[in-house]
């Protein structure tokens, strides 16, 4: 028999470490996919499992897709784009002497304008006053062309309405994000898919309802200009087809 050598047995104790590193390289690539897969759009996801499913009967696994021409102005619009927006509206409101009328903030999801009640509606109406339109114009100037989806939602305060044209605060508030939606689609190109109205009646209030002043600043319009991550879960008109389209 013949005799078991030294570097025998150094080499049998090492063949562990072989497998070992395979096995944390299989767990690199693994996770690796992991997040390019989370990081991935529906479309594409679809497309690599119908080729990878391809692939394992038989077939051509070819991912075949038309490359389209990047557009101008429909990248990612980051929170630096959106506070240098801010900025400018509040540099143009300010020199205007209007800067009691809104406020702005940068928050999770994306450039909040808080337009006072008393600076576009009366209490109690729906209908844009005469100065609204100079307030939402400028507004407009620095939304206009950008991709982001524009949503505007309408707030009270708790003190209840029961007239014929809005029994709650649900009616009156959606009427009044209704209102300058419509003001912004008729007066500026805006697409119509690209904005929304939403109407909160007195439940999102941004201060306690116990004081006149508090009150006065619950009574508001926001527009809100969401952030790109936001906008793109955002149904558009490409979405729906006519049955004249399949």
């Amino acid at each position: 028999m013949r005799p078991r050598k030294i570097n025998d047995d150094n080499e049998n104790l090492d063949r562990w470490l072989l497998t070992y590193a395979d096995l944390i390289t299989l767990l690199l690539a693994f996770f690796i996919v992991m997040y390019s897969m989370s990081r991935i759009d529906n479309k594409r996801f679809g497309q690599v499992s119908d080729a990878l499913n391809t692939v394992l009967r038989g077939g051509d696994g070819v991912i075949k897709y038309r490359l389209e021409p990047i557009k101008n102005g429909h990248g990612l619009l980051k929170l630096g784009n959106l506070r240098m927006i801010q900025q400018r509206i509040d540099e143009k409101f300010s020199k205007l002497g209007k800067r009691e009328d809104l406020q702005t903030e940068i928050t999770e999801r994306g450039l909040v304008i808080h337009i006072l009640e008393s600076a576009i509606f009366d209490i109690g109406s729906a209908s844009l006053k005469p100065r609204a339109m100079e307030i939402l114009d400028l507004i407009a100037e620095q939304m206009q062309g950008r991709p982001n989806h524009i949503r505007v939602e309408g707030h009270t305060d708790d003190r209840p309405i029961q007239t014929a044209l809005y029994p709650s605060n649900w009616e009156l508030s959606s009427a009044r994000a209704t209102a300058v939606v419509r003001y912004y689609t008729e007066n500026h190109p805006i697409p119509p898919d690209r904005i929304s109205a939403l109407g909160y009646g007195q439940f999102r209030p941004v201060l306690a309802n116990n004081s006149p002043e508090n009150r006065a600043r619950n009574r508001r319009v926001d527009v809100v200009l969401l952030t790109m991550d936001l906008t793109l879960t955002e149904p558009t008109s490409q979405m729906y087809y006519s049955e004249s389209d399949q």
